[in-house]
């Protein structure tokens, strides 16, 4: 009978290992609460690294020995199956390489709204060089303080933005809103009317749909998908599927909060592509797994969740996830893109 019931544990244990590390093999990556789980691969790897340990630990009993070997095989091969993963990804670098003529630098930082002083927002991208800045739960206001202190810096940007207004559940809540700034560089800018006029956006915080009206800039889209709370499940799947469907034309970027790792985006590219027709950059440039959120955890035990992508028209060169400013105020850490157009690439 205990010979049955280990057996049992153990393949019981296989299968919850399996779900947890690849869930898109089952297409459960978007599902409750496998697609929690999912988000914390450092996490994952330190819990099937104790595992491992306690069934170490167990073998020493000779009557358990084979049940806790097939437990220490499990659990090993799922520590290693995530920390590949992870590694493959990318721990991230620590700098960017010189910015050249024709390169654009994206910046997505979520504020947590008041929380971050608009001052120093305006010093980090200013020192990024940044071109494009995505500021998700940023109201305008504070946009146009950071746009105006980047200008008496040298480094001139235009704001726009996205709001939801002051709602009844959540009145006065920053992430109501969205902000964009946009350097002169790339040309005049308009955000896409119907957006502006709640036709079609993310479900429950806004994202903003800048186009360009002259220049040569790409479309730009700040992302603010909601959390996948249990009870927001259903608007998290149709917020990402919204935001593919943003990556559509021949020239986009997407910066912002997209409160989804690259796990959840399965089956949501195109010709593969990550969402739609936009590829991830920090994975391609070796940081897709330093967690952009929480600040109160390590960057690899963290979660991956903000991005910057862009169709082929850009190619991604590098990336970097600022873990200097943990102590800014945001529970959010800022990630930076460099992009080279593909054709002069």
């Amino acid at each position: 009978m205990l010979r049955l019931l280990g057996i049992l544990v153990t393949v019981v244990f296989a299968i919850a290992a399996a779900l947890v590390t690849w869930p898109q093999f089952f297409r459960l990556e978007r599902t409750f609460p496998l697609a929690q789980i999912v988000s914390l691969r450092g996490p994952l790897v330190v819990a099937f690294a104790l595992v491992a340990l306690l069934a170490l630990l167990l073998c020493l009993a000779r009557t358990a020995r084979a049940f806790a070997a097939s437990l220490l095989l499990i659990a090993l091969v799922a520590a290693g199956a995530n920390a590949a993963i992870l590694a493959m990804r990318g721990t991230g670098s620590s700098v960017l390489p010189d910015k050249e003529d024709g390169s654009l630098r994206v910046m997505t930082w979520n504020t947590a709204g008041a929380a971050t002083d608009p001052a120093v927002i305006a010093r980090t991208a200013v020192a990024m060089q940044a071109d494009i800045v995505a500021l998700p739960e940023t109201t305008i206001e504070t946009g146009e303080e950071v746009a105006v202190a980047m200008r008496e810096m040298g480094h001139r940007m235009w704001a726009h933005h996205e709001d939801f207004g002051d709602r009844e559940d959540f009145p006065d809540w920053d992430a109501n809103s969205t902000t964009l700034l946009i350097s002169p560089d790339l040309g005049d800018y308009a955000v896409v009317e119907s957006t502006s006029a709640g036709t079609t956006n993310t479900s429950e915080v806004p994202s903003v749909v800048a186009m360009p009206i002259d220049g040569s800039g790409p479309i730009v889209v700040a992302v603010h998908a909601v959390a996948p709370r249990q009870e927001a499940m259903a608007a998290w799947r149709a917020d990402l599927q919204w935001i593919a469907d943003q990556c559509a034309a021949d020239d986009v970027i997407l910066a912002g909060d997209f409160n989804a790792t690259v796990d959840h985006m399965d089956r949501l590219g195109t010709d593969g592509a990550t969402l739609g027709r936009c590829h991830d950059a920090a994975s391609a440039t070796g940081s897709g797994a330093v967690g952009t959120w929480s600040t109160a955890w390590p960057p690899l035990l963290g979660t991956p969740i903000d991005h910057v992508m862009a169709t082929d028209t850009w190619t991604a060169t590098a990336s970097v996830v600022l873990g200097t400013l943990d102590d800014a105020g945001s529970d959010h850490r800022p990630l930076i893109v460099q992009y080279d157009r593909a054709d002069e690439g």
